[in-house]
């Protein structure tokens, strides 16, 4: 046996797999004794002991205390087979132990690796020595990724899984942008800057919130960059995600009018009751504030942590004369009353109906029977304004299906052209303006109409 050349293995193997060199000497020591009760058929765990000397790599086997006069060279096939069995199976577990707790530690970490292939749609990531696999509810919609192509990603969960070691990484996970941000932006690692909250749908667009602890220090203009230079690496990194900068602010109706931002905002209401915001916009302004498929205010709401309804300026004022026009009649409630609600940010009749009685006894300082017929009373009328509303939203989609109908019948027919022989006058009108003669059907048409 060739010692030396055993303990050069051995070093490398601890070098290259992070794993304590003194583990692998007692996984050996383990393996002899495996071997030698394996040759003797012993089941005696006891019988035999065994040391290895940490500079020559000598065994030093012994038998009840007592040195084996038998050289591990002798033990046969069989028990050689053990010894490498018993070898590989603790190193093996040596190295799962060790990458576990490699792996364990770096959780959240933003790591670069390699892609390897797609497994029942989960991609295959090698990181460092580390196979890890990133489902696919943790890829961004629409990427994929060639064997051999770098990954960049998080480290998001670490666990067990039988023999294995499960590593999961994402790129759809928020927290790749915060870690991309700390990378590209030096304020931001330093903790000049904080990413107070951001919101994300990966693959299409990103909202943060950003603030900073000096004045001196752009909070949106040093996560920009120079001409966009910094935002500009992170998009290219996500492949043309778009990410919207905003400037953190306490108060939650400036935080609301920067989140919906880059629409112009002329109103916004709270009504903490209901933890919603009622935002007016003009005309123009509510396509670019609800944004493709709703994205801009869902963003925004998940952002600043309300629920965000975008009226235009005749839907706010229709709503608030609905909610006179309702209460006013009701003994005991007077202008006053309905100024109170508008500044609570109680603007129509199923904010009402939604706040509930207690509130608008307290509130309002009425009694508890005023109150209910004000619920009551709202709640009615609630019914009637949402049935107006599904009936005009029928009749504007049957509009829209007309007008479709109808631009599809003159794409058919540009001319609207019929069948009464005005195509056939057309083409006779037509040559005699170039100087043609007439075609067969257009003459017979002529003398038709003659």
């Amino acid at each position: 046996m060739n010692t030396q050349e055993m303990m050069r293995i051995l070093d490398s193997i601890a070098r290259d797999r992070n794993i304590d060199r003194q583990l692998l000497i007692d996984d050996l020591e383990q393996a002899m004794v495996s071997a030698a009760r394996k040759y003797f058929g012993t089941i005696d765990t006891e019988e035999f002991t065994c040391t290895i000397d940490q500079v020559t790599g000598e065994f030093h086997l012994k038998r009840h205390g007592e040195p084996l006069d038998l050289p591990p060279d002798d033990f046969g096939r069989i028990a050689a087979q053990t010894f490498k069995q018993v070898m590989i199976q603790k190193f093996r577990d040596n190295e799962r132990n060790s990458i576990l707790d490699e792996f364990s530690k770096r959780i959240g970490e933003i790591v670069t690796g390699t892609a390897q292939r797609y497994e029942g749609g989960a991609l295959v990531v090698t990181i460092d020595r580390a196979e890890s696999f990133m489902p696919r509810s943790e890829q961004i919609p629409g990427e994929q990724f060639n064997a051999g192509e770098r990954v960049r990603c998080i480290i998001l969960d670490v666990r067990e899984q039988g023999s294995q070691v499960k590593i999961v990484v994402s790129r759809a996970h928020p927290d790749l942008i915060k870690r991309l941000f700390e990378v590209e932006v030096p304020e931001v690692a330093e903790r000049i800057i904080e990413l107070k909250v951001l919101a994300r749908e990966a693959g299409y667009r990103t909202k943060i919130a950003v603030s900073s602890i000096d004045s001196r220090v752009d909070a949106v203009g040093a996560c920009v960059g120079v001409r966009g230079s910094r935002i500009k690496n992170i998009v290219d990194e996500l492949n043309g995600e778009k990410i919207d900068i905003v400037r953190w602010n306490e108060s939650s109706q400036i935080l609301i009018q920067n989140a919906l931002k880059p629409a112009e905002i002329q109103e916004v209401n709270l009504c903490f009751e209901l933890g919603r915001a009622t935002v007016v916009v003009r005309d123009d302004q509510l396509s670019l504030a609800i944004g493709k498929r709703g994205q801009n205010v869902r963003l925004a709401a998940r952002l600043t942590g309300w629920d965000i309804d975008i009226l235009t300026p005749e839907e706010f004022n229709k709503g608030l004369e609905t909610l006179a026009e309702t209460l006013l009649p009701i003994e005991g409630v007077q202008e006053t009353m309905l100024d109170r609600l508008a500044a609570l940010g109680m603007v129509s009749v199923f904010d009402i109906e939604e706040v509930g009685v207690e509130v608008l006894m307290n509130e309002l300082e009425v009694d508890e029977a005023t109150a209910n017929r004000i619920v009551e009373v709202s709640a009615e009328k609630a019914k009637i304004v949402a049935e107006q509303q599904q009936k005009e939203k029928e009749e504007a989609a049957l509009r829209r299906q007309e007008e479709e109908a109808a631009g599809e019948a003159l794409l058919g027919d540009p001319l609207g052209g019929s069948d009464d022989g005005s195509d056939e006058q057309a083409d006779a009108a037509a040559a005699l303006i170039l100087g043609e003669e007439p075609t067969e059907n257009a003459t017979q048409s002529e003398s038709t109409d003659g």
